[in-house]
C-alpha cells in the first residue's frame, strides 16, 4: 500500500488542523494505521492508533483528549484531528499501516509539517 499524508501547515497555539492519509489500493479496510511524528532533534513517537474496521483507537498520552484518530475505508483514507494545539506539537507527522493487528509498520508515508506557533 501506498499512502499520501496532507493538511500540515502553520496554526497559532489552541489552533486546530485535520490531517489526511489517503491510501492506494483496494485493500486499506485490511490495515490498522497508525500516525506518528518527529520534532526537530528528536526521536520519532508514537501519535494515534486505529483498528482496521475503526471500532478501537489508542493514543500517546501527550495527545490524549486533544487529537482523534479516524477512518474512511470507503474512501481509503485516515485523519487525525488536532485540536487545542500547542507548540511542542510542532513536528513533521508520519502515517503509516501496519500488515496486521500487533505487527511492525512496513509501509509509510511521505510526512506532512505541521508548526504550532506560540
Amino acid at each position: 500500500v501506498q499512502l499520501q499524508a496532507s493538511g500540515g501547515g502553520l496554526v497559532q497555539a489552541g489552533g486546530s488542523l485535520r490531517l489526511s492519509c489517503a491510501a492506494s489500493g483496494r485493500t486499506f479496510s485490511s490495515y490498522p494505521m497508525g500516525w506518528f511524528r518527529q520534532a526537530p532533534g528528536k526521536e520519532r513517537e508514537f501519535v494515534a492508533h486505529i483498528t482496521e474496521s475503526g471500532a478501537s483507537t489508542h493514543y500517546a498520552d501527550s495527545v490524549k483528549g486533544r487529537f482523534t484518530i479516524s477512518r474512511d475505508n470507503g474512501k481509503n483514507t485516515a485523519y487525525l484531528q488536532m485540536n487545542s494545539l500547542k507548540p511542542e506539537d510542532t513536528a513533521v507527522y508520519y502515517c503509516a499501516a501496519q500488515r496486521f493487528q500487533g505487527s511492525v509498520y512496513p509501509y509509510w508515508g511521505q510526512g506532512t509539517l505541521v508548526t504550532v506557533s506560540s
